[in-house]
């Protein structure tokens, strides 16, 4: 039996939830959702891939839960239980001593929550004050291998699950930097209430994802594609079957775009001088699962003028990050002084 377990790295995200292991790499990628006993939560039947399965198709003695919204924890129970699977999925349970661990949260969490996610993954088996935040978008510059500890300016804009973090990064910390609500998850949603609204039709959430992908696009385009949906008449509560464009699914989306562009530009407009310069020549590096969205950065390179690089592997930016700080000792040191 190992003493020490060792150190881990948490992206927990509002929509998937990734783990490092020190020297093992990347041990886990499922989804965050834990579906619980109605009746008692305490009740875990599933966790994970096992449990998206389950989503929609659970009884009325069977909750699906998505313990992480926004970015922040929404069920503290279940965030637990979720933390806890991971960990011991991750690491087993033969350790004296549980792991230091990194957790990635959005940008100007604050303190309550803050405190919240140290809480739940120091219940669920870290050890007692070892339990450190680092910011998503800092995680994310590390992890695409930008110069975050150089005097110039970088900026990264992380679409996540359930927000969207755009900050500035200069020197090893965030110069400005904000955090707002919206991201693939919204997407989802967007595309969700365009059918209810022009058809009549719902629709669950792993269907709109699947148009997301499949058909959706940032920006304008000649895409004849369609899709055939099936869903279930809001009116008569009879299956019903609609047609689906490319350039139904480019309208259902410019709402949560044009949120993303206006809190790029929030923080651009707040950017010092020096570093926007920075900016203006390096451009804009795009990450996270959501800017997977067709066009998104030849979108937002249009409106905003200036060059938008989407980063290789976007979705892995953010735990790349994390895994960095993890295997470089004195980097890491850094992050828990700061934390203290």
């Amino acid at each position: 039996m190992e003493i020490f377990a060792p150190d881990m790295a948490i992206d927990l995200g509002s929509s998937n939830t990734l783990v490092y292991v020190r020297k093992r790499g990347i041990v886990i990628n499922e989804p965050t959702v834990v579906v619980v006993s109605t009746g008692n939560r305490r009740l875990v039947r599933a966790v994970g891939d096992e449990a998206l399965h389950l989503m929609g198709r659970t009884t009325d003695t069977l909750t699906a839960i998505r313990p992480i919204k926004e970015g922040v924890i929404e069920d503290f129970d279940s965030a637990e239980v979720l933390v806890r699977y991971f960990m011991r999925k991750a690491i087993g349970v033969s350790h004296l001593v549980g792991p230091k661990v990194l957790v990635s949260v959005p940008v100007g969490l604050p303190p309550v929550q803050r405190k919240a996610m140290i809480e739940a993954v120091t219940v669920a088996g870290a050890r007692r004050k070892n339990v450190f935040l680092v910011e998503k978008p800092l995680a994310a510059a590390i992890g695409t291998g930008l110069p975050v500890y150089e005097p110039t300016g970088t900026m990264v804009v992380d679409v996540g699950g359930g927000t969207t973090d755009t900050a500035v990064v200069s020197l090893g910390g965030i110069v400005v930097a904000q955090s707002v609500p919206v991201g693939g998850a919204r997407m989802d949603e967007a595309i969700v209430n365009y059918l209810r609204t022009t058809s009549t039709m719902l629709i669950g959430a792993r269907t709109a994802e699947e148009i997301k992908v499949d058909l959706a696009s940032a920006i304008p385009t000649q895409d004849s594609r369609r899709v055939r949906i099936r869903g279930r008449d809001v009116l008569s509560a009879h299956a019903m079957d609609v047609d689906f464009t490319a350039a139904q699914a480019y309208e259902a989306l410019k709402e949560p775009c044009a949120a993303i562009l206006s809190s790029v530009k929030w923080v651009l407009e707040r950017t010092p001088p020096e570093l926007a310069a920075d900016i203006m020549r390096t451009g804009i590096h795009l990450t996270g699962s959501g800017a997977r969205l067709f066009g998104l950065d030849q979108y937002m390179a249009t409106q905003l003028e200036l060059p938008v690089l989407l980063a290789k592997e976007p979705a892995d930016c953010t735990i790349n990050g994390l895994s960095y700080l993890i295997e470089h000792d004195e980097l890491f040191e850094a992050i828990t002084r700061r934390e203290v």
